[in-house]
């Protein structure tokens, strides 16, 4: 079910949520979480089917913040979605014009769940620092995603720059197989140690910079950059060992080849994680990630080599 409410308030689409519930009882009651998703006018659709997905693990409430454009005069538009439009949560569409059209805590205010977590998650376009906005301020986790930006390392950097307990973005949860991959390799071999490390990806790549940060703050060892042609995400990641390198390769999006010392080559299952799944993974922790937050912080310059062609 889709409801349409033009040029109207929070306190109107907050009582319409109530008839609804009173009409139908279409809408869940264990709703664990409230997802503030902010974003462009234009940019919703791809976000709440994402959200949508991810509500069918946890149920929530979304409230979509949708920028209609500062230079229009000052008006509210929303949409209700709920039943089958809308998964297993609710889907509330706030697209705000004029002086409504900036995110603000004052919009979101009278539609948040009590006594809820609240969950923001910026799909593109983030400030420059997530912490210090409106929304920011109230969520106990706030989600990025530095693969959509214009500048995926300069939007890691500003993250590093900027990070509080709380903040996470979507590039780091891309390498959760990664970094269990390594980690159950690392369990089978012998005790001789790793002398460095190199990294290959795009040159765009916000997870390989992190993958890489992540390896030289758990390893303590030197740890170089192979940057590859932009969009193809992580190539490779080798372990140098005198007593034989460790080498997980993923020659293309979906498997990946391990090869140890002494052993056949293994082919393992490592595709790249749809936004629904990286999202589902995120909203299952309310706590602080306090490895992306080490590892974050710890971002600094890598040797970086061009692969030749």
């Amino acid at each position: 079910m889709i409801v349409d409410l033009s040029d109207t308030t929070t306190a109107k689409v907050s009582k319409e949520l109530s008839t609804l519930r009173e009409q139908g009882g279409v809408i869940a009651l264990s709703r664990v979480l409230t997802l503030v998703v902010i974003t462009r006018s234009g940019f919703e659709e791809d976000a709440i089917e994402a959200a949508n997905e991810a509500s069918r693990e946890h149920p929530c409430r979304i409230i979509v913040l949708s920028d209609g454009g500062a230079s229009a005069p000052n008006r509210l538009d929303a949409q209700i979605r709920v039943g089958g439009d809308a998964g297993a949560s609710e889907v509330i569409i706030l697209r705000g014009y004029g002086e409504l059209a900036a995110e603000g805590e004052s919009l979101v205010a009278g539609l948040l769940l009590p006594d809820a977590p609240i969950v923001a998650w910026w799909p593109h376009g983030a400030p420059d620092n997530v912490g210090e906005t409106s929304i920011g301020r109230i969520a106990h986790r706030r989600i990025t995603d530095s693969a959509n930006e214009g500048e995926p390392q300069v939007a890691l950097e500003r993250i590093r720059n900027t990070y509080k307990a709380g903040d996470t973005d979507l590039a780091w949860t891309r390498l959760t197989k990664w970094r269990i991959q390594l980690a159950a390799a690392l369990d089978h071999v012998d005790a001789s140690p790793i002398t460095a490390v190199t990294v290959e990806g795009a040159s765009d790549s916000a997870s390989t910079l992190l993958l890489a940060a992540w390896l030289k703050l758990s390893l303590k060892v030197p740890v170089t950059v192979v940057a590859e042609r932009a969009g193809i995400g992580i190539h490779s990641v080798r372990l140098h060992r005198d007593a034989g390198d460790i080498q997980l390769v993923r020659p293309d999006r979906a498997v990946a080849e391990l090869t140890q010392p002494g052993q056949p080559v293994q082919r393992i299952s490592l595709p790249r994680p749809t936004l629904q799944d990286c999202l589902a993974e995120e909203l299952r922790r309310l706590d602080p990630d306090e490895v992306f937050g080490e590892t974050v912080r710890s971002l600094g310059s890598f040797p970086v080599q061009q692969k030749a062609s």
